[in-house]
């Protein structure tokens, strides 16, 4: 009886160790790398280089990914709300080709955005720094903010606050911005939301 007792509990912990979520994991891959938080299945911070300024390969019929060793969102935490799978790394910055292109389908790449924000100033911005890569070497860090206050979903995963953009021409920074994970004030432009460097 004590034997199946003890053979019981080291299995329990066993279980209870290996589905421990992590508050923070490292990851990359060839195009960007950052820091992932499987207790809010979401980015904390991504970053890349511009690679693909003029690209045009084509993102029809690509969707998101999960990751093997990594918890992330999945699907269900973008069904019927206001939240888009928002690109943090965005796929038009590595349209050179299909392969290069599909790497950034991965939930880890994946952030519960705002649609509003997603498809209007946020999509601007990101033709904006790959309008600036043309011309010089750009790279961008994505801090993303969360607060005692962020919304949790049913589906488990946590809503950001906001999304902090920097971003890096020839290895210095130039611009930052500080957008809120909500509607867009209408009729101003990105640069209503640009920030002090820091």
């Amino acid at each position: 009886m004590v034997t199946k007792t003890i053979i019981t509990l080291l299995l329990t912990l066993t279980y209870l160790t290996s589905s421990a979520q992590r508050d923070s994991v490292k990851f990359s891959n060839d195009i960007f790398s950052g820091i992932y938080s499987e207790v809010y299945q979401q980015p904390l911070t991504i970053s890349y280089d511009v690679v693909c300024p003029y690209g045009k390969a084509s993102r029809s019929g690509m969707d998101f990914y999960n990751n093997d060793t990594i918890k992330t969102s999945d699907n269900e935490d973008y069904k019927n709300n206001v939240w888009d799978k928002g690109h943090i790394a965005p796929a038009a910055d590595f349209n050179c080709d299909l392969e290069t292109l599909y790497k950034t389908f991965t939930y880890l790449n994946c952030a519960l955005q705002h649609q509003n924000l997603n498809r209007g100033l946020w999509r601007s911005l990101e033709n904006h720094e790959r309008e600036l890569a043309k011309d010089n070497c750009v790279s961008i860090v994505v801090d993303i903010v969360f607060s005692p206050n962020s919304t949790k979903l049913i589906t488990g995963a946590l809503v950001p606050d906001g999304f902090i953009k920097k971003i890096y021409i020839n290895d210095i920074i130039k611009e930052s911005y500080y957008f809120p994970n909500s509607p867009t004030i209408k009729g101003v432009g990105y640069d209503y939301y640009r920030v002090c460097n820091d």
